[in-house]
This record gives C-alpha cells, structure tokens and sequence, in this order.
C-alpha cells in the first residue's frame, strides 16, 4: 500500500476560525479520503499554530496567560474541524514540548552550518501577518497581504541566509513543475520574490517573549515561521540522529494544503529551510484560493464573518461540506452567502440527488416489495446509461488527482442527472401497468439502484454522512467503482436526505 502524507496549515490560535478558514480543513479532508478510497496509506495532519507577538497582544487585552489564549483558542479550532467531520490523524500544536525541543535542535543545528547568524534588524513589520516587508514590497504604504498599517521595527536578530539557496530553490522548481500549484501562483512566486533575489530572513524576535527560546541565546525567541512550518516534521518523528520510523516513512509529504496567501512561506522559506536540513521537499504544495462573503473578504473590522458552525446549525454538515467543495474552482475565489447556499441545496442537493435515491426506493418497494434483481433485460439506452456510470471512475481519479475537486463533484452530479432523465425516458410507471414488462421494469430499477451505489462511493470523500445514508437506504454498501451485474437489493426505508427550504421563509426568520 501506497503512503499519501497530507498537511493544512496549521492554524493561527488569534482568534475562532471563520468559514473561509473552515474551508481548508473540509478541502483536506476531502482530498485525504479519496486517496484513502483509492487504497493509500494516507497520514493527514493538521493543527494549531501558538506563538507570536500577536498571540502576545491578545493574551493582554483579555487579561490571561498566552498558553491561557491559546488553549481556549486551540480547543475551539478542533472543535469545528470535528463539528465538520473531517478525518484528521493527528491534531498538532506548537506549544507542545517535543515539537519545541525539535524546533531547538533545528535552530541550532542551521546556526552551527553557519545558516543562521546575529544582525540588526531594521524594517517595516505587519504584526496581524507576522511579516517584515520592504518599502517596494508594500501597497500604498500598507501590508501587500492584509492592508493593515506597518511599523518601523528594530531590534537585534538572527537571520537565515534564504540567499545562500536561491539558486538550489530556482533550478528544483524549474525540474519540479507539479511542485507549486496552481501555476500562476508559481509564477508568481518566481517573479514577484524569487527573480528580484532573495533577502535573509529574520528569524529570531527580542521584543516579545512569546515563542520558542532559542537555547543558546536566551534573549531571543525563534521566529514564528521557522517554529511553524517544522511542525510537517516535527511531528512525525523527525530529530537529528535520532528520528523515528515513523518520519522515514513518511517524509517528504506528498501535499501541504494551504491558503494562496501563505504561499510564499511555503515555497521560499520551507524548501530553503528543508535544504539547510539536508532533507528532501515536498512533492507538491498547493495554494487554494479563497472564500469571499458577498464577493469580498471576510474579516472582522468589516463585520463580514461567517463561522462554520452558525451554518451547521442552519443547513446541517454534509450541505456546507457540498457547497465549500463544490462552489469554489480550483483556482479561483468562491463566494459565499445565505441565499446561494439555499439555491444549491434546493437546486441540487434536494431536487437532483435526493430525489432520485427517494423516487427510486419508493418506486422499489411500490412494484417488487423491495427486492430488485437484474433480470438482464437489456434495451439500448441501458448500454449508454451503463457506459456513462462506468466511466465515472477515470473521470473521478483524474479529476481528483488534479485537486479539481469542484469539476469531480460536477461529473458526479452530472451522472445523477442523467438518472433522473433515464427515468423519465424509460417511464416506470408506464412499464408498471403492463404485467409483460415485469422483468424490464426491474431491470430499470436495477440500473438506477446501481447509478446511486457507484455515486455514493463517489460522493462519500466530500458528504460522508450523506453517502452512509444512501447505503443504509438502498441496503447496500459495495464500494466498487463501477457497475455490478449480480447485487441483488433488498431496499431499506426511503428517507428524504435534503429538504427543501423555502427562501422567503428562511429569511423572515432570519
């Protein structure tokens, strides 16, 4: 069996996450169980993300210890990526005492290569980014990432030699074209920071003292990258001299799913640290887009935020899970909002999918009291019907190999359209008043029983509960890709797996 090693980034303890935050994990999660539906191996991590100056702020305006903060904060950030279902293996923090010890062992390790060093740190610093940028990196004075002000900074430092690997981090990109995507992100990290030559960069902080100490040098704390991006290592064994089967394993990590505005810290810093590290790189990372409210990003001082488990409560976990994976393309932003979410839900979660499991079963126990067989009574539309459905396994593997989750979500659902077409091209109940068409009536409830079978496996990485559902219903759980001539069914109850909601209602309530 094959290992799929997959990481989101972790996330940053400062505050609940918000749905675009939310999204991460489900488009993770997704990804981990298709791969595990394909027969791999696949470790999937996740985290928290703890220390920092901002965590340092936060913790002082509400009156409690840092490791307070983000305890609380941690402990809301697992709770929603379990209140989504997702199918972590392991939940990591950075606060924990064997993954700072190896961040140590890490820091010192590049100091005595001679890859860290002490300077003088002069420059502009975005505290909500943890970034120190350049005056011609900044837009109209601001932070290129979040459009907070900046502050003049400058304090003693060490800094990594990020230069010293600009040449080694230019020539693997050029040899690894599958290694940053989507491809405009790549070129955007080659052009915009790679080509105009890479800075050293700082990473270790004296005006703060939330972090990790740097052992030798008690004065300083290590960066909050370099503590950070180490957690895809630390975490699964990785110490000089001593790491454990486990990382030999596991390492290099085949993706680390991230949000497009980390991406420069995943594809600059992280290979050139990986490199000081003599380890090799991950095979791919890819940086997803975004989330918009309403066309526009969600934050806090706009009062745009929505959080996952309002809409839970409102649509229940399988439709956000459907709307996330299947409204955002794989390179560029969704939107999001209260209306759009209600047309999906109605447009094609109850009226396409759910119709089609009830009309079917319903239609199961109405003529054969629930018991279908195939009676091989073939006509030419089944050939078609029959070809389409087993052609969803490439489609499905190609799709999802490319991280088009949206496009392999679309090629399921076109299948069941095409269901609910063969039933009204083949007319059930037409077939039902002619006692002659027995055989052919079962043969067409047959063919729908195994359209539904073949789409639930498919559908069971991105609505797990919705899939388990649809077995339990159709009393069927082969996970084959494709279509089975001897499953003889034996239906359970037609339950209805999405209502309808009606708008006007929703929102008088609202």
């Amino acid at each position: 069996m094959e290992k799929y090693y997959i990481s989101t980034a972790i996330a940053y303890t400062s505050a609940k996450p918000h749905i675009g935050n939310t999204y991460e994990i489900v488009l993770a999660d997704a990804i981990a169980r298709f791969k595990r539906l394909q027969g791999y191996d696949v470790y999937f991590q996740t985290g928290t993300d703890e220390h920092g100056e901002k965590i340092e702020l936060k913790a002082k305006e509400a009156n409690v210890t840092p490791k307070e903060y983000v305890d609380n904060i941690a402990s809301q950030i697992k709770n929603i990526w379990d209140l989504m279902n997702t199918s972590y293996d392991r939940f990591v923090r950075t606060t924990d005492k064997q993954h700072e010890k190896v961040v140590q062992h890490i820091f010192k390790y590049m100091y005595d290569k001679g890859d860290i060093y002490k300077g003088e740190y002069k420059g502009l610093y975005c505290t909500p980014c943890e970034s120190f940028w350049t005056e011609s990196q900044l837009i109209d004075g601001k932070c290129p990432d979040c459009g907070r002000e900046v502050q003049l900074k400058e304090e003693e430092a060490y800094f990594f030699k990020l230069s010293k690997y600009q040449k080694q981090l230019e020539e693997y990109i050029e040899e690894h074209p599958e290694f940053i995507q989507p491809v405009a992100r790549k070129n955007e990290m080659i052009n915009n920071f790679i080509k105009p030559g890479l800075q050293d960069l700082c990473v270790s902080r004296t005006s703060f003292t939330w972090g990790i100490p740097v052992d030798f040098d008690d004065k300083h704390v290590i960066y909050v990258w370099l503590d950070a991006l180490t957690n895809y290592i630390t975490n699964i064994g990785f110490d000089f001299d001593n790491s454990t089967e486990e990382f030999k394993y596991k390492w290099p990590c085949d993706l680390h799913l991230i949000g497009k505005d980390i991406i420069r810290f995943h594809t600059i810093y992280w290979p050139c640290f990986l490199m000081s590290l003599d380890l090799p790189l991950p095979k791919q990372v890819f940086g997803h887009p975004w989330l918009l409210m309403n066309s526009d990003k969600m934050s806090k001082s706009k009062g745009n935020i929505i959080y996952a488990d309002d809409l839970v409560e409102k649509f229940g976990v399988d439709a956000v899970r459907f709307y996330l994976l299947k409204e955002i393309p794989f390179a560029s932003d969704g939107n999001i909002s209260y209306e759009l979410i209600i047309e999906k839900i109605n447009g094609e979660l109850a009226n396409v999918l759910g119709n089609l499991v009830q009309r079917t079963i319903s239609m199961g126990h109405k003529y054969f009291d629930g018991k279908i067989k195939n009676t091989e009574k073939y006509e030419d539309i089944d050939k078609e019907f029959i070809k389409n459905l087993n052609n969803l396994k490439e489609v499905e593997f190609e799709k999802m190999n490319k991280l088009q989750v949206s496009d392999a979500i679309n090629e399921i659902f076109n299948v069941l359209r095409a269901s609910n077409k063969y039933i009204d091209d083949t007319t059930p109940w037409i077939l039902a008043k002619d006692q002659s068409m027995k055989d052919r009536l079962e043969m067409v409830l047959y063919n729908l029983l195994e359209a539904i079978r073949v789409c639930a496996v498919f559908l069971e990485p991105f609505m797990p509960n919705t899939s388990c559902n649809i077995f339990k219903q159709i009393n069927c759980d082969k996970k084959d890709f494709s279509y089975l001539e001897n499953n003889d069914y034996s239906l359970g109850t037609a339950e209805i797996l999405f209502q309808r909601i009606d708008k006007s209602k929703f929102f008088e309530e609202e």
